[in-house]
């Protein structure tokens, strides 16, 4: 098969004594091939298995793909290199220096990929958690081993580094209770009924179809504000991803009630005081 042979030995690339011919080129697609195939069959075992035992949760085996696929991609690379020639043990050696440099500039990155770590198998969030950090709530995604993909309820994928999912304050709304507690202010005028207003936001938060009824609903008043007596209302509820919704319809027969029974919600105000001297 003298043909085959020449096209197997024909250079693609060459320089120096360093050359790449048909035959490496298709032996690395092997090498790669082979590496899907191998992880491929390892997430159809422990697809499997989780589904005949039930002994491992989904973000455990989520995980572990994780670092099964970095494991068998980097032997995978090291051994293309090698079947192409290039010694990397050299290639380590002489750019040792640089690696030192560079590991100086990462710092950050190492940082977020131990976090991914943490995050994988500390199980503190996991994929399809509901959390809240920064003001923003949304939904776990996607856990890499440097970032993590949020979907907040506005639809938006945000792309955060797994260092602020673990160092900074984050509530996980899917780990608390079943039942959670929320919460709406408002303000009255000053001469308000004030037992009214009670009885009125009390009815109008157990009105709700969100509102657990077998939690006590609670009106506190808060404060003697600047322009309002200000109140606030607490209710337990379990649908938390579209709390918002409720809140606001909350606030909608809040505002109708407070209208029928002519109590005012106040805009903010102010006393001026006007002096002139005589001449």
């Amino acid at each position: 098969m003298p043909e085959v042979n020449s096209i197997l030995e024909f250079e693609i690339f060459s320089y120096k004594s360093f050359s790449l011919t048909v035959f490496n080129v298709g032996l690395i697609i092997l090498i790669y091939f082979v590496s899907w195939m191998i992880l491929k069959l390892f997430r159809t075992f422990m697809d499997r298995s989780i589904r005949r035992r039930d002994w491992m949760e989904r973000s455990t085996m989520y995980a572990l793909e994780k670092l099964a696929a970095y494991f068998v991609y980097t032997i995978a690379t090291a051994i293309a290199l090698e079947s192409v020639g290039i010694n990397l043990t050299l290639v380590l050696a002489g750019s040792a220096a640089l690696l030192v440099g560079v590991g100086l500039g990462i710092q950050q990155i190492f940082n977020d990929f131990t976090s991914g770590l943490i995050l994988l198998f500390g199980g503190t969030v996991k994929v399809g958690d509901i959390v809240e950090f920064n003001q923003t709530v949304g939904r776990i995604i996607e856990i890499d081993f440097r970032t993590s993909k949020i979907k907040t309820r506005d639809g938006i994928t945000i792309i955060v580094p797994n260092s602020k999912l673990v160092s900074d304050n984050v509530i996980n709304w899917t780990t608390m209770d079943d039942l959670t507690r929320f919460n709406v202010k408002v303000g009255v005028a000053y001469g308000s009924d004030t037992e009214l207003v009670r009885s009125i936001l009390t009815e109008v938060a157990k009105a709700h179809p969100a509102v657990d009824q077998a939690m006590p609903v609670k009106v506190q008043f808060k404060d003697f504000g600047n322009s309002s007596l200000d109140f606030e209302v607490f209710f337990w509820a379990r649908n938390s991803w579209e709390i918002e919704f409720v809140r606001s319809d909350i606030r909608f027969k809040i505002d109708e009630a407070f209208r029928a029974k002519n109590i005012r919600i106040p805009f903010p105000q102010r006393d001026v005081h006007l002096f002139t001297e005589k001449p």
